[in-house]
Parts: C-alpha cells; structure tokens; sequence
C-alpha cells in the first residue's frame, strides 16, 4: 500500500501482537522476531506459520519453545527497501527491559546511516511489550496521519510510551514452573489455592510481579479495579484498550465486559487479540 506520509516509514516488530490487517491497514510495516519449538524453526509472522491455538495446544503438551530475537542482519535487510526509496524510518522496538533487540536495533541503526548518509534513522525503545506495544503502535500511527513531522513523532513517542499501562495475571502455573520462575512446592501450593500470579510493565519496561491473586474471577475484576486506578479522570477515561489472551477468549470476553460496563466512553470496543507467539 502507499506510505501515507511521504517522508518517512513508521516501522515496529512483531511482537506488537496485533492481527496482521492491522500492520496493512495503518501501514506499518514490521519486522518478525523468530522461535524454535519441537526442534523446528518458525518466524513470528503473526500466527501465519503456525495458527495460535495450535501453538498453544502443542504448550498445553509439553512443548518447550525458545525464541530469538531479531537481530543486526535481519533490520538491515528490512530497512534496506525504505532507505533506497529515499524514505527515512522511525522503527519502535520492543522493551529492552525483555529482550536485546532494542540493542541490536540501534547497531544497525548506525551501520544504515553510514551506508545511507542522507537518510535519518530513529530508533525508539518502547518499553512496552505485546498488545500494550500494539496499542502505542496505533497511537503511533494516528499521530503520524494528522500529518505528525518524524522528529515531533518520536518525541511523541517518548512521551507517550511511558503513559501506556499493562496489567495481566496467568491463572497457571505450568511455564513459571518450567521456566524455573518458580520452586514445585510453590507451584503445588499455587495449583491447590488457584493463585493467579499478577503483573504489570513498569517504567523500565519489565515485568514485575505486583500481587498474588486467589481465583481467575478476581483477578479479572483486579484487572478492571487497576484500570480505574491508572486512567486518566478514572471511570471517564476517553481512551483506547485492547486485551490479549492466550488460548483464554473466553476469560478476555468477560473481561471486556466489565470493562465496557464501567468506562462507558472508551474510544471505540476493547479490541481483543492473541498475545503471540513470542
């Protein structure tokens, strides 16, 4: 599709999890992190290789994955068509709080300026992770289609990222378990008590664990209570939410209810997704 400003390319990764008619839709072209899973390799293409409910089946079975992220060759080859065009290129990042890609973006950030002297390359750290990355996206993308200068974009953007919240609870434990985050007789005592561990982003853009909840159903209404707490004006909040779940659709529709029930002037429905893959 044609780039609707003609001077620059907003650019992200694909760990904003939003649907794909998304990134076409507002024009943003993203870059895909990779995972190994079962001895094969898979790109994060946004469920295409592979259909998200699969994925989360073959985890459900004991399925380990490990991914990786996108690294110096991969953003120079994807920057590449931008640059020769002329095009200069504002790419957000997910956080470096989780991940090194912020790093290498920016090491190839240097190697694209000094390949194309003319050209202004920005790199943003986002600090955000998953739909909460795919909502500054699209905050992201308005601002751009007001007309929105790429230097005024990404201090926009500086600004902006650090007013997104995301709060989200798992109601098992199984990965934490795997993954060492937890000890077994943690993990005994938190299946017999259905603990729901409780988290959010913080301001350096990692996630930190913020409470231990008893119940789904609770943690769903601390969910909506957190909201209220962290809008601006409160239950008047004007602005965008977007949930994303993991094989959990139903327990995001219940959500989205409340949610739409106590912020009656949300901007729009609260769009759901699929946390991805990565």
């Amino acid at each position: 599709g044609e780039l609707l400003m003609g001077n620059y390319v907003l650019t992200c990764c694909s760990t904003a999890d939003m649907p794909r008619e998304f990134f076409e839709k507002r024009h943003i072209p993203f870059v895909c992190f990779h995972f190994t899973m079962n001895g094969k390799n898979y790109l994060d293409d946004l469920g295409k290789s592979i259909p998200y409910d699969e994925f989360f089946k073959m985890i459900a079975d004991g399925a380990m994955p490990v991914t990786s992220q996108v690294n110096v060759e991969e953003y120079n080859e994807f920057w590449e068509p931008f640059l020769k065009d002329g095009k200069d290129i504002l790419h957000t990042c997910l956080s470096s709080g989780i991940s090194g890609t912020y790093n290498s973006a920016c090491a190839a950030a240097e190697e694209c300026r000094q390949q194309y002297p003319d050209r202004k390359i920005t790199v943003i750290d986002s600090l955000c992770a998953s739909t909460g990355y795919g909502l500054l996206m699209e905050l992201l993308a308005d601002e751009r289609d007001r007309g929105t200068e790429m230097e005024d974009l990404a201090d926009f953007a500086e600004t902006e990222k650090l007013t997104v919240n995301h709060w989200f609870f798992s109601s098992d434990l199984t990965s934490y378990l795997r993954g060492g985050r937890i000890s077994r007789a943690a993990f005994v005592l938190g299946k017999a008590f259905k603990i729901c561990p409780f988290l959010n982003v913080n301001d350096e853009g990692k996630l930190t664990p913020r409470a231990k909840i008893r119940t789904k159903r609770k943690a769903i209404e601390e969910l909506v209570n957190r909201m209220e707490q962290n809008t601006i004006n409160g239950t008047a909040y004007s602005g965008k939410c977007f949930i994303c779940e993991s094989a959990c659709l139903d327990d995001a529709e219940m959500t989205r209810q409340l949610i739409e029930e106590r912020f009656p002037n949300l901007k729009g429905k609260v769009k759901i997704n699929s946390i991805g893959a990565v």
